[in-house]
């Protein structure tokens, strides 16, 4: 059973908080449709949360309006956001400087805290993130087609069919199997109501925090799936190009909530690891043989062809199984593989 404890924003609501794990801090900014209790149950979520109290001293919390949280919204705004994030890292007294993690609507409460507090932030990482919603995007089409959803939202959540729920939910896991697809639909009725719902995502197409980017000072490392429909990829390059030094990352992926079955899952976890400088121990299990022989075709400088040629397979598995190398090792690169096994 997962920790709760609760605390009361500056307008007077409850907000449910978690802190689980070991390792260097990282808090979670909130986005919405997560519920503390069922997260680490459900196939959409649970891997997420092993992958990080795995690693980190990890606080997350629900969003005002979702989950444990009061079913109430108070002001819904970027300032609201950001002073409910700053309420619960203090009450959870977070060490600092901790790794600040957003996806979507939450990078505009992570990118304000970073700006204002940026001797709390040691790293930021955005994944799935936008700064601005979709009202300030210059793009009318785009703007109709998010009210259309809003709309369906409100009048179809709480309806015995679940087509009306995959119209939104399926925007999230394209690609994820139907066995996650229900148990997403499920989730999503658990962890909010449809007025709330949708007022929640009246504010995020409202949302403009691109004012702060350029005030971020930490690293900060932008990751988006290449495929994603919730944020388009443009959004990530605004961040990457608006926030000085970060850097880009887009997976291979069309899912917005990354699923642990697609090789982008990997890819994600070894860029998280080596962009906070995680220890070669953090490593979560041993190579497979099968492991071992790709890792020596990558040492002896051959290429995913070749390496798949001398083991019989295909060049999709040897790009599959070195996702698999580089997240073990926690590199993102050949050269860095090369000569992390060089120095071991």
């Amino acid at each position: 059973m997962t920790p709760v404890r609760f605390i009361q924003t500056r307008d007077g609501l409850s907000l449910a908080w978690s802190r689980t794990g070991n390792g260097p801090p990282l808090v979670k900014a909130a986005a919405w449709l997560t519920h503390l209790e069922y997260d680490a149950q459900s196939p959409v979520w649970s891997h997420w949360v092993r992958f990080l109290e795995g690693h980190f001293d990890y606080l997350r919390y629900d969003e005002r309006g979702c989950g444990m949280s009061d079913r109430k919204t108070g002001a819904l705004e970027l300032s609201s956001w950001t002073d409910d994030l700053e309420r619960v890292v203090d009450a959870a007294e977070m060490p600092t400087p901790f790794v600040l993690l957003a996806m979507s609507q939450g990078t505009g409460a992570a990118v304000e805290y970073a700006a204002r507090y940026p001797e709390n932030v040691s790293h930021l990482i955005l994944c799935g993130g936008y700064a601005r919603g979709v009202n300030h995007r210059g793009n009318t089409e785009a703007a109709k087609f998010y009210a259309a959803i809003t709309d369906v939202f409100r009048m179809g959540w709480d309806s015995s069919n679940p087509a009306f729920r995959e119209v939104f939910t399926k925007r999230f896991i394209p690609d994820g199997d139907p066995e996650n697809v229900k148990w997403f639909n499920e989730l999503c009725g658990r962890a909010t109501t449809p007025d709330i719902g949708a007022e929640l995502l009246r504010a995020r197409g409202d949302m403009d925090a691109t004012s702060a980017l350029k005030e971020v000072k930490c690293p900060t490392l932008v990751i988006h799936a290449k495929g994603d429909n919730v944020s388009p990829l443009d959004e990530a390059r605004l961040l990457a190009s608006s926030i000085p030094g970060a850097e880009l990352v887009v997976l291979p992926s069309n899912n917005h909530i990354l699923q642990e079955d697609e090789p982008a899952w990997d890819d994600f976890r070894a860029q998280v690891l080596a962009f906070i400088g995680a220890p070669a121990s953090e490593v979560s299990s041993p190579l497979t043989p099968r492991e071992r022989e790709v890792l020596d075709g990558i040492c002896a400088a051959k290429s995913n062809k070749e390496i798949a040629r001398d083991l019989g397979v295909s060049d999709k598995t040897v790009r599959n199984q070195i996702t698999g190398i580089f997240a073990k090792l926690v590199v993102a690169t050949r050269l860095v593989a090369i000569l992390k096994m060089h120095k071991s």
